[in-house]
């Protein structure tokens, strides 16, 4: 069933500065979606380094965002298809994975702020920056 998977920068933008950002990214995760386990990882890395969030505050962070999104484990599949799409797409190992993981969880939309918006990645997973301007 096809889905939305996020990057962790749009998790992260739930506690932007920017009202429009803020209230975009939350409504999106709302809608539900996937993310993976690594997405977790990043967001509890920027929670305390970036944000200095406590210990506590972080896993409370981290449950919130378990509680309205499916969390996938990373596999060995996946780390292989993510060194594919990196050499092809020219794509950073992260971010590779992050779009190899979308992939084998059979997502059509990757909602990312720093990947190419409207990029077609393995010709089903459009990438899709919800920041971005519509254009009318």
């Amino acid at each position: 069933m096809p889905g939305s998977f996020f990057d962790t920068n749009v998790l992260l933008c739930v506690a932007s500065s920017d009202a429009a950002k803020a209230e975009r990214a939350e409504k999106l995760i709302e809608a539900g979606g996937t993310i993976s386990v690594q997405v977790l990882n990043e967001v509890a890395s920027v929670a305390r380094r970036k944000m200095k969030l406590s210990w506590p505050e972080t896993r409370s962070l981290l449950d919130m965002i378990r509680d309205l999104l499916t969390v996938e484990p990373v596999t060995v599949e996946a780390h292989e298809t993510s060194l594919a799409l990196a050499e092809n797409h020219g794509l950073s190992v992260y971010d590779a994975m992050i779009a190899a993981s979308a992939l084998h969880t059979s997502c059509d939309t990757l909602w990312s702020e720093d990947m190419q918006h409207e990029a077609v990645i393995g010709r089903r997973l459009r990438i899709l920056n919800p920041f971005r301007p519509s254009r009318r």
